[in-house]
């Protein structure tokens, strides 16, 4: 109903989206049996045709979330709601609180050389004119773009509206015809060539072609040796971490001492499944406050950045309680709420929704009163 619904109001989740929730759910099941080679035994298919297959239903899947979170955008708790909610709970149904781990960084975005960033132009400008002189512009995107997402789609990125992309990237697509190429376009993710394939209104559906300039070792190595020296400054007490990240930090989280939200749950506290396999296998080592070597990791854009990380603190397995777990509790107290309105809402769809269900489900007991 949700997704029947998100049709009529043309909800749509960015193709990107889809590739990155593909992509967690990949490296869980991966970490779960062993190795990518056990896991395409275990299905008998290839990552690339998982990947096919899993498109559809999890595009599916994040559209009807994002039609809940619209219907529910409003909904909210109190501290009070949340301390009634707790203490309803029976004894025996207060849930057990995950082994998990706070964590923050010092991240570095090296700046790259001109002469790099020439050799990309270079090389972009030669794609660019192999295009014009009629080479396909799909086949190029799957053999030499830097943007995993789109390339093995021929660098089409899917409907986008205004406002989804970036600014510079945006005000180019939107200005040209279908069909067109355009000129090389510069973004915080890379150097682009873009071609129109379609648009609706307000909606372009784009190809693109990425390159990446590189790092130098040279640049490269002065970033290591610039974190490995704030590192020894915490180290010996001149300033601590949070102090370090304040002052160093190119990331938006060194404002507030380097903390790294959880993109999952929006709070600091991460489990082992919700981190990236390169981070778990480095902090899972560190005791709390122990602080990592530098190491080579991307920005949300993808550039190559370096980083040091610090493990501010380990939560052992318990039984939830509102002074460790307040935002969890808060979090559960939430969702109950949502659901409820949720379910007001179907309830009211119903009245205007024709709903079937196959002759073997019509003995069941729905939680949900379809037939009514």
């Amino acid at each position: 109903m949700l997704y029947n619904q998100a049709v009529i109001d043309s909800v749509e989740v960015p193709d990107t989206q889809i590739e990155q929730e593909i992509e967690r759910r990949l490296r869980f099941f991966i970490r779960q049996i062993g190795s990518r080679e056990r896991l395409e035994e275990y299905y008998g298919k290839t990552v690339e045709e998982l990947r096919e297959e899993f498109w559809d239903p999890i595009r599916e899947q994040l559209v009807s979330q994002r039609m809940e979170s619209e219907i529910t955008r409003n909904v909210a708790v109190t501290p009070s709601e949340v301390r009634s909610f707790f203490e309803r709970l029976p004894e025996d149904e207060i849930p057990m609180v995950e082994s998990e781990m706070v964590l923050a960084k010092i991240l570095i975005e090296p700046p790259v050389e001109q002469k790099e960033i020439d050799e990309v132009v270079e090389r972009l400008e030669g794609f660019r004119q192999r295009i014009l002189d009629g080479e396909n512009f799909r086949t190029l995107a799957i053999l030499y773009s830097e943007d995993p997402g789109s390339a093995r789609r021929g660098g089409e990125l899917g409907f986008y509206s205004r406002g989804d992309l970036h600014p510079e990237f945006e005000a180019v697509a939107f200005s040209l015809r279908p069909g067109e190429i355009s000129e090389i376009v510069e973004t915080r993710s890379g150097y682009h060539i873009i071609e129109l394939i379609e648009r609706r209104g307000e909606q372009i559906n784009v190809r693109h072609l990425l390159l990446r300039p590189k790092l130098s070792p040279e640049v490269e190595q002065q970033t290591r040796n610039k974190l490995d020296s704030i590192r020894t400054l915490i180290m010996s007490g001149e300033m601590t971490f949070a102090e370090a990240a304040r002052r160093f930090s190119d990331h938006p989280g060194g404002r507030s001492g380097g903390i790294i939200i959880n993109p999952y749950t929006g709070t600091s506290r991460f489990k082992t499944e919700e981190m990236d396999p390169s981070l778990f296998f480095v902090v899972d080592r560190l005791e709390v406050g122990e602080i990592s070597r530098p190491m080579e990791t991307m920005t949300d854009d993808g550039q190559a950045a370096f980083q040091i990380v610090t493990v501010r603190d380990r939560i052992d397995p318990h039984p939830a309680n509102l002074q460790q777990d307040y935002d969890f509790i808060q979090q559960l107290a939430l969702q109950e709420k949502k659901r409820t309105a949720i379910n007001h809402w179907v309830t009211r769809r119903l009245r205007s929704t024709y709903i079937s269900i196959h002759e073997d489900y019509k003995d069941c007991d729905f939680e949900v009163n379809w037939l009514q």
